[in-house]
């Protein structure tokens, strides 16, 4: 993980400013909820980085692969002082530690999945990261349940999160009242 350095004389060089982040969670197999309370955890643990507030939990339609179980989602928003990359390659290893094996069937069921969406102030486009994430404005299953964290947030070059919500209403979201 990125460590930053001492800064000399109580000055904050070489420190990177505490950036907002929102992260997507999603499952549809084995024990969904516990799966999302997991990863929470685990982000939770994450250095450097501290919980700002999670979603609720929204039950959802598969997109792509509609032959398999719904999806549990959620949305959580932290503030860290993790570089982009690092806070990305961080996911992927909390994601193999709670089991996602990736098969390469893009949309297809998983035991976990975590998705970088936005990381403040920063646009990015490489094969291995894309900020903000590339497909946000067309799922409901991530619109929805970051609306309800963030209302008033605006997607840089996506838009108002209401404005996107209106354009999937017509995805099945359903929001649960379970205590994740």
């Amino acid at each position: 993980m990125c460590q930053p350095k001492n800064a000399p004389d109580g000055d904050d060089a070489g420190v990177l400013p505490a950036a907002d982040v929102v992260v997507g969670l999603g499952a549809n197999l084995g024990e969904t909820t516990q799966s999302l309370a997991a990863a929470r955890a685990g982000l939770v643990a994450f250095p450097q980085t501290v919980l700002v507030r999670c979603s609720s939990l929204y039950r959802t339609a598969p997109m792509g692969h509609e032959d398999q179980p719904d999806f549990l989602n959620a949305v959580c928003w932290f503030k860290t002082r993790l570089a982009p990359a690092t806070f990305a390659q961080a996911l992927f290893a909390l994601e193999e530690a709670l089991g996602r094996v990736r098969t390469g069937i893009a949309n297809g069921p998983r035991l976990i999945d975590l998705d970088l969406l936005y990381y403040e102030g920063v646009t990015l486009s490489t094969p291995d990261l894309k900020l903000p994430h590339p497909r946000l404005h067309e799922r409901a299953f991530v619109l929805y349940p970051w609306v309800e964290v963030m209302p008033e947030f605006t997607v840089p070059g996506y838009g108002a999160l209401t404005d996107l919500c209106r354009r999937v209403r017509g995805q099945r979201v359903l929001r649960l009242e379970t205590v994740w």
